[in-house]
């Protein structure tokens, strides 16, 4: 059989439009070679879905759950919160998640067809959006966190915690749905986000009339209320704000987390 991912298959039905599964028979037809691939797909003129795809699927359903030593999250795109609201689409996002759950991120394939046909009978752009997998190390806790909007969830968080309790993975899982850190660290911050950064602040400072001398500590201290923010380690929990994360997991250790967000 062709070698290729799940994730090929993704990639080949965003570029061409075509639906999972004939984007699938496309590489096995091509030894998994994406350009000729979706060559193939020009020639057999399936595009059923092109038009529809290229419509905007901001909306739609996030679920997640722990089972054992495993999380996993799931998003599932759509147009309207009509449809997003659906039975039959919140059903296919929870079959979606057993599958990943049971058997890892590329078992999304088994529930393809399905995916399809929930498309032409709701007439709408749907598609899969995030998937990701979390397996414990021996000795981590996991939460999974879903914030519900309406009858839907909408805000998806996992984190794994190693030496710690499921109470403070909870809180702490609880505290990235609120407040968004885009990193664990300030460390982890990318160089040329802390250049750009440091620079808007430089502007915005001297604009505000700041003796030149004092310009740059002015900047550090406001780059470090930037760390605050963005640094999961450095934020003040939102339960209570006189204790930062790094205090609340007395010792414990956050190995790695995800948020999934509709329209994020």
């Amino acid at each position: 059989m062709a070698d290729f991912t799940a994730k090929d298959v993704q990639a080949l039905r965003q570029s061409t439009g075509a639906g999972m599964m004939d984007a699938k028979k496309a590489l096995v037809e091509n030894d998994g070679d994406a350009e000729a691939a979706a060559q193939w797909l020009r020639e057999k003129g399936i595009a059923k879905s092109a038009s529809r795809s290229d419509r905007e699927n901001s909306e739609g359903v996030v679920v997640a759950r722990v089972d054992g030593q495993t999380a996993a999250v799931v998003e599932l795109k759509c147009e309207t919160d009509f449809v997003a609201k659906s039975d039959q689409f919140g059903d296919l996002a929870e079959r979606i998640l057993v599958s990943v759950l049971a058997n890892g991120e590329d078992a999304v394939t088994e529930t393809a067809k399905e995916l399809e046909d929930l498309k032409i009978t709701l007439k709408e752009n749907i598609d899969l959006g995030r998937v990701i997998r979390f397996d414990a190390e021996p000795g981590s806790v996991l939460d999974a966190y879903v914030h519900q909007q309406n009858g839907r969830g909408v805000n998806a968080v996992l984190v794994e915690i190693s030496e710690g309790t499921y109470e403070t993975a909870h809180d702490v899982a609880l505290h990235i749905a609120s407040s968004r850190p885009r990193y664990l660290t300030r460390d982890e911050v990318p160089s040329e986000v802390v250049a750009s950064e440091r620079e808007t602040l430089e502007n915005i400072t001297r604009n505000e009339g700041k003796p030149e001398q004092a310009i740059q500590k002015i900047v550090d201290g406001r780059m470090d209320g930037f760390f605050r923010d963005n640094a999961l380690l450095e934020q003040k929990f939102v339960k209570d704000e006189k204790v930062a994360i790094v205090d609340l997991l007395a010792g414990s250790t956050i190995r790695r987390f995800i948020q999934v967000e509709i329209g994020s």
